[in-house]
């Protein structure tokens, strides 16, 4: 039987040839030595290349970050990549987001995406869903070994969070899905690997994004000043005044045109210019314009992050007890910083117990409901408040939201008692978040 001789240093593949492996020449010479940081027990060669062909990898996102995280892992050989994305092409996204042409302009984000790379990369097959994160279930993310995170929404990432720290089972190794996350506005980004139960989670860390600062209800309601004064005007009054028995998806276009519409029409009454669709979206999501090289990087460390974890080439983040999270600052010269952020017992994801909550025991319950949209810990546009013994107050549906109003007046030393526990939720999330009432 005839051998097939190798040249110095090539890896051969599954069927014993080396043939075809010259575009990934140099991540093999990576992988196929040992290197001054990896484990005692690391096994160069064939079993991390073929760790990387055999991991499925779910990118949830396929705008400025998630162009570059599909590229990154297509070309770092991963070959077995699902990306979800619900948001279609526009004309803004091609300045920045690579794999969009203008042809494309008015297609999912997702299906171009996964054809563009596929086309560069054929031994690369994507699977492409356009929908919300929320459309799958438990059993479709069990499938995958990493899901990494290009997204653009708190509340999504909070989500996506939630679900892997509640599929993990003590006694089922594989269903702990490490979570990668990146982000950026403007010149500043972060990525951070979670180890869900095992590490700070994002709920854990959800005071390091501060929630913007609101706009006075008697400005937007009387005399708006600016566009966005506008758009938040149709988000936060004109929705519950005209579509209050309809939860506010920002991801769902009609719902971002309806907005738009009632801004504008509020604009021109007070000869006001600038509001826009993309202005829209943006103050109602909060987002903050993307600048390309900042998502280069940040994809780029997000990518390193997965490429070391299956490969165990190189130390991680995430390890429990070491750092977990990169911050990067572009803004006068190129900056990073890693560091741990610490679990928290009393995170309502992946903690064990209620945290404190200190309140003026004559403050009324609507006070208190209004302060936690500003709380960094919870940012909860419309909570759900309830006891072990009673429902205190619910926004929806419209039945209960109307048979508990009338306590929104009422003190809080009349409903609760000083070390009660209390559950607060809200219809975007999947959790409830648990306070311990505390009367100063």
């Amino acid at each position: 039987m005839a051998t097939t001789m190798h040249s110095e240093g090539a890896i051969p593949t599954a069927n014993g040839s080396a043939s075809g492996r010259s575009r990934w020449k140099y991540m093999d010479t990576i992988l196929s030595r040992e290197g001054g940081h990896t484990d005692d027990d690391y096994d160069p060669g064939k079993t991390p290349i073929d760790n990387i062909e055999k991991s499925k990898v779910l990118v949830i996102g396929a705008g400025g970050l998630g162009c570059e995280i599909l590229k990154n892992l297509a070309l770092s050989g991963f070959k077995n990549i699902d990306v979800i994305d619900m948001d279609t092409i526009d004309v803004s996204n091609l300045n920045r987001q690579f794999l969009f042409r203008e042809k494309d302009v008015g297609r999912a984000k997702a299906s171009v995406a996964a054809e563009f790379v596929m086309q560069r990369v054929p031994s690369c097959k994507i699977n492409a869903f356009v929908g919300k994160i929320q459309d799958k279930d438990e059993d479709y993310y069990m499938q995958f070994s990493i899901v990494i995170c290009g997204l653009d929404s708190i509340e999504a990432r909070r989500w996506i969070n939630a679900t892997l720290v509640g599929m993990v089972e003590m006694e089922n190794p594989d269903s702990l899905k490490p979570l990668i996350d990146g982000g950026t506005e403007g010149f500043k980004g972060q990525s951070r690997v979670i180890f869900p139960t095992m590490t700070s989670c994002i709920e854990c860390q959800l005071d390091m994004h501060a929630p913007r600062a609101a706009v006075p209800l008697c400005t937007l309601a009387t005399i708006p000043r600016q566009p966005q004064h506008c758009i938040e005007w149709a988000h936060i009054i004109k929705w519950e005044e005209e579509r209050k028995d309809i939860v506010l998806d920002t991801d769902d276009p009609e719902h971002i045109t309806w907005l738009y519409q009632t801004a504008l029409a509020r604009a021109k009454e007070f000869n006001i210019s600038g509001v826009t669709y993309s202005m829209t979206q943006g103050v109602v999501k909060n987002i903050i314009p993307a600048i390309a090289s900042t998502n280069a990087i940040v994809a780029a460390s997000c990518c390193n992050e997965a490429f070391k974890i299956v490969t165990s080439s190189a130390p991680f983040l995430g390890n429990p007890g070491q750092n977990n999270y990169m911050l990067y600052t572009g803004d006068s010269s190129i900056y990073t910083y890693t560091f741990e952020h610490q679990q928290k017992e009393d995170c309502p994801v992946c903690g064990n117990l209620p945290k404190d909550l200190s309140v003026n025991a004559e403050s009324t319950l609507g006070e208190l409901i209004e302060s936690f949209a500003e709380r960094p810990e919870s940012q909860l546009k419309k909570p759900n408040v309830r006891t072990e013994e009673k429902t205190l107050y619910y926004s929806t549906p419209e039945s209960i939201r109307q048979q508990t109003e009338p306590n929104l007046k009422r003190k809080l030393s009349e409903m609760l008692i000083d070390g009660e526990e209390m559950a607060v939720s809200d219809p975007a999330f999947a959790i409830d978040f648990r306070y311990k009432i505390r009367f100063a």
